[in-house]
């Protein structure tokens, strides 16, 4: 009879434990058809099936542990999804490694994720990141190299990764992040250390973030790359405003002059017949370092069929002056501009998460 009620205390015991953990899985599949024209700098253009239009493509596992006392233990791993070619070099979780713990105090973090420099203030694009239609300051403008995150010279996401975020605080957040470099020597090329503060109350949003990123350039050495935005939005209801005004500034050991590049955003999204929604974003490239600048329009609806499934269709037209020769970003279909070059995008797809 004792044998019987401790066999049955560890079941209740065991099932307990048990309701107190969840893993899920996770993920959104986006492909769509694009094309761009002048493409490369032969001003060929291009076109073809391509995965992320309206929002990246991706799969990933998450799981929570309650350990009592309002302290939970948590894991997310998670990796980017091309749905044209089916991954063809493979599958990983270069988009976020993290475990990690989260209770009164916050949450800390541990591995491979977004830095808290780019992960709050880079939301506010309409276009969220990705497409021909998003703003493009945040990418590697002065052609550094990031020895010890090689393929994340934009400083949107590091390996070695240790983050803090705050809890609310009446609608004030605050994170930072901090990326060892790792790299034998001591030119601590790779370290990253980074931060926002923000807040949020009803319609109003602002967010204020720096970080600064220790590259080399082959032409010029080693140096840092400082990078601060400045975002907010205000939701009136019937359509919600964005802005963002962000530099981008390169100095390097060996001195010369600092490279500094000013991006600019403004946009307005509205809802459209309770399952639609219509956005517009103009963005300014100034590119002081090189005298050239740039202008992008970009317009995008997106249809929702479903909670989990919509469709949507981005038109955007970029102009390169003065020397500039950016290119339209798009997943799947690569593009390189000729100098003063103009650039028009197409994108339609569905989109389906699960």
């Amino acid at each position: 009879m004792k044998k019987s009620l401790i066999a049955l205390a560890v079941l209740a015991a065991s099932g307990a434990a048990m309701a107190q953990s969840s893993v899920s899985l996770f993920g959104i599949i986006d492909t769509g058809i694009g094309y761009i024209d002048n493409a490369t700098p032969a001003n060929g253009n291009k076109w073809g099936v391509g995965t992320s239009g309206n929002a990246t493509s991706r799969i990933g596992f998450r799981g929570v542990e309650d350990l009592g006392g309002g302290l939970k233990a948590g894991f997310w791993l998670e990796g980017e999804v091309f749905g044209d070619d089916g991954n063809a070099g493979g599958l990983n979780f270069r988009r976020r490694s993290t475990v990690g713990l989260e209770g009164n105090f916050g949450e800390v973090r541990l591995g491979r994720d977004q830095v808290a420099g780019y992960n709050k203030t880079s939301s506010y694009d309409l276009f969220g990141q990705t497409g021909v239609g998003q703003f493009m300051g945040w990418r590697n403008w002065d052609g550094a190299v990031n020895t010890g995150n090689v393929g994340d010279e934009n400083g949107i996401r590091a390996n070695n990764l240790v983050s803090y975020y705050t809890p609310n605080f009446s609608g004030f957040k605050a994170g930072i992040s901090y990326g060892f470099d790792e790299v034998q020597g001591e030119s601590n090329a790779g370290r990253y250390i980074g931060g926002n503060v923000s807040y949020d109350n009803g319609p109003f949003s602002v967010a204020l973030s720096y970080d600064r990123l220790e590259i080399s350039q082959p032409a010029r050495g080693l140096g840092d790359r400082d990078n601060v935005t400045l975002a907010g939005s205000y939701n009136f209801g019937v359509a919600k405003l964005i802005g963002i005004a962000q530099q981008q500034q390169y100095s390097y050991d060996a001195g010369g002059a600092d490279r500094k590049f000013n991006n600019y955003a403004l946009g307005v999204a509205a809802p459209v017949g309770g399952a639609g929604e219509v956005k517009l974003q103009y963005a300014r490239y100034d590119q002081k370092a090189t005298s050239g600048e740039a202008d992008q329009l970009s317009l995008g609806y997106v249809h929702n069929l479903s909670k989990r499934t919509a469709v949507y269709g981005t038109v955007a037209y970029l102009k390169n002056k003065d020397g500039s020769s950016l290119g339209l970003q798009s997943k799947g279909i690569n593009t390189t501009a000729a100098v003063n070059q103009k650039q028009t995008g197409v994108q339609v797809g569905v989109r389906h998460s699960f």
